[in-house]
């Protein structure tokens, strides 16, 4: 059993920048893959990135490519998403992250991830 817990979000302007981390616990940390999905109000929860066990491999949805980065340091037990040139419609929204234990495709299936976190707030004002 993986447990995962975010940290990091808040208020921040447009055109600002916030890390968020993803603390798991229990089970082997480096046997999953994992990612980080958003849910904005009145909108289905929806993928932003994922990040292969190692590192090596990422993907990311369309609207945040040269702008976010998804990595990961396994010796903490901890997956990051650094959010630049942060916007406000798109971007504010509850993040979560999510571990699975494959990397078929597509990342983008949220019936693929066997653990979530609670997820942390992201409020991006203009």
């Amino acid at each position: 059993q993986v447990q995962l817990a975010e940290s990091g979000g808040g208020l921040v302007q447009a055109g600002g920048s916030l890390r968020l981390s993803c603390a798991a616990s229990g089970g082997t940390f480096s046997n999953y893959a994992m990612a980080w999905f958003r849910q904005a109000p009145g909108k289905e929860r929806e993928f932003v990135a994922a990040i292969t066990w190692g590192g090596a491999g990422t993907h990311y949805t369309n609207s945040v490519k040269g702008r976010f980065t998804i990595f990961r340091d396994n010796a903490k037990k901890t997956v990051y998403l650094q959010m630049n040139s942060l916007k406000p419609a798109e971007d504010t929204a509850v993040y979560y992250c999510a571990a699975r234990s494959s990397w078929l495709p597509p990342m983008e299936a949220q019936n693929q991830y066997q653990y979530w976190g609670q997820g942390t707030q992201v409020t991006v004002s203009s």
